[in-house]
């Protein structure tokens, strides 16, 4: 693969091995680096809710991961997948504008599922008025109202 007279390795100090994947190498001083910088994850205490158990660990745990994949996207890239989603499902009157809110409907349900424990009356109600009024409008694309 890598062989002596490659560029890029650099000529390591004695007794010490340069690792032979491009990825595993330190950039040199000055030079960009070669895949965009990613956000570090948000500080916080803990990632899941103290004392969870049976339903709410699990979703929690299986969640982490998405979460996490979320997080490293572009901040823009989700709302706007999520309102053309939506204007979608307003605009398309039939079976199609429900599929279109299906994964809109969902993403607000994991969302408020996972952020419940930590709000207060004013937020839990909130996200129940968005809940009820995606469910209403997916049942009226779907010809169930």
């Amino acid at each position: 693969m890598g062989s002596e007279s490659d560029p890029t390795r650099g000529t390591p100090a004695p007794g010490r091995r340069v690792p032979s994947h491009p990825l595993a190498r330190k950039p040199a001083p000055g030079a960009r680096p070669a895949r965009p910088v990613r956000r570090p994850l948000p500080a916080g205490e803990q990632f899941f809710t103290p004392g969870a158990t049976g339903l709410r660990r699990a979703v929690e745990r299986a969640s982490a991961a998405p979460l996490v994949f979320l997080f490293q996207l572009p901040r823009w890239l989700m709302p706007i997948v999520l309102v053309v989603l939506l204007l979608v499902g307003l605009a398309v009157p039939d079976w199609r504008g429900g599929i279109a809110l299906l994964p809109v409907l969902a993403f607000v349900v994991w969302l408020a599922y996972m952020s419940w424990p930590s709000l207060e009356l004013r937020g839990r109600l909130l996200r129940a008025a968005v809940l009820a009024f995606l469910v209403l409008f997916a049942c009226t694309r779907f010809g169930l109202l």
